[in-house]
């Protein structure tokens, strides 16, 4: 064999090697990432790091159940995470910030614990500061009782409200988004007193303003949000009573005797969509902010840096209709 042709074929060989090994090795220094119940850890690591522009590798594997994983306000398919598999993903940003990542499947009491985050740095884009959420303009205490001063005694259609509408069109601030959502249904009520209309035509047209406000798209995807994040907890009804309800509920009651735990130091049973006095009494502000900022001593997780803003928007317009019927 001649010696060019020895060289030829080492060449071909070392390149045909650096093809396979050089995936290999970058495939080994690529962070696997494991996921358990929020009790025994949840993500380890849970802080991770990125450049802007430049792809990140994960790899997951579950060291008990199933697991999903996402970043909140991204547009991705979930990826799942089984036990004794491992899973790959390739992330890109293209803004710096702080991402946060949580487990997309109900693995158990604590799982809205599974949260880690990305610190993405990089990129020549300015942060634009983030305005202040209504529930602050209008200084609404969040944690402070709501209750309505007025229920109805049926429940308001707004499908008969929408025939009301012409009523009150020489008075536009009632069909305003700015006072649908710095108002409770109970103070639209009561504004409403002047208008000569019974209670039942108030209280319908109260459902109507509400439905103005939001669309059939929106409450279609708040649905598919509030079912997918909220029910396991607050009731595929809103009635406070999903699958972990009665869990939360011994763990708060327990925490408070024991005065021990941080996992459940703060559990409290999940609110009940379906009471009117809670309902009615609370604002769509009053509401946003809840899902946003989350509900100090109770156990709400804080969904802001999960939800876009036009997902809680929709999760709350989706809420009442616990109490109002939209149909058609």
């Amino acid at each position: 064999m001649k010696r060019s042709e020895r060289l030829t074929r080492f060449i071909i060989t070392a390149a045909l090697f650096g093809v396979v090994a050089l995936p290999l090795a970058l495939w080994a220094q690529t962070p696997l990432i494991h996921a358990s119940v929020a009790e025994s850890g949840g993500w380890s690591p849970d802080v991770l790091r990125a450049k802007v522009g430049e792809p990140l590798h994960l790899r997951f594997t579950s060291d008990d159940v199933v697991h999903g994983f996402a970043i909140g306000q991204m547009d991705m398919q979930p990826v799942e995470i089984e036990p004794g598999k491992v899973s790959e993903t390739i992330l890109n940003f293209d803004k710096p910030g702080i991402y946060t990542f949580f487990c997309t499947r109900w693995c158990g009491l604590n799982h809205w614990r599974m949260r880690g985050t990305i610190e993405v740095t990089g990129g020549t884009d300015d942060p634009q500061p983030a305005s202040a959420p209504l529930y602050v303009t209008l200084g609404l205490d969040l944690d402070a009782p709501h209750p309505a001063e007025a229920v109805p005694v049926e429940t308001p259609s707004a499908r008969r409200g929408m025939e009301l509408l012409r009523l009150i069109t020489n008075q536009p601030t009632y069909q305003s988004p700015d006072y649908y959502r710095s108002h409770s249904p109970s103070q639209v009520f009561q504004d409403l007193s002047a208008s000569g209309l019974t209670d039942s035509q108030r209280w319908d047209l109260v459902a109507a303003i509400w439905a103005q406000n939001t669309t059939l798209e929106a409450l279609a995807e708040g649905q598919q949000v509030y079912a997918q994040n909220c029910a396991a907890c607050h009731g595929e009804t809103g009635g406070g009573d999903g699958v972990f309800a009665d869990d939360l509920a011994v763990a708060g009651e327990a925490s408070m005797q024991a005065m021990s735990g941080s996992m459940e130091m703060s559990m409290q049973a999940p609110a009940d969509f379906s009471d009117p006095q809670r309902m009615y009494g609370a604002s769509p502000a009053l509401l946003y902010g809840k899902i946003l900022r989350g509900g100090m001593g109770t156990g709400m997780p804080m969904w802001g840096s999960i939800f876009t803003n036009e997902q809680i928007w929709n999760v709350t317009a989706y809420l009442y209709s616990f109490q109002f019927d939209y149909s058609k």
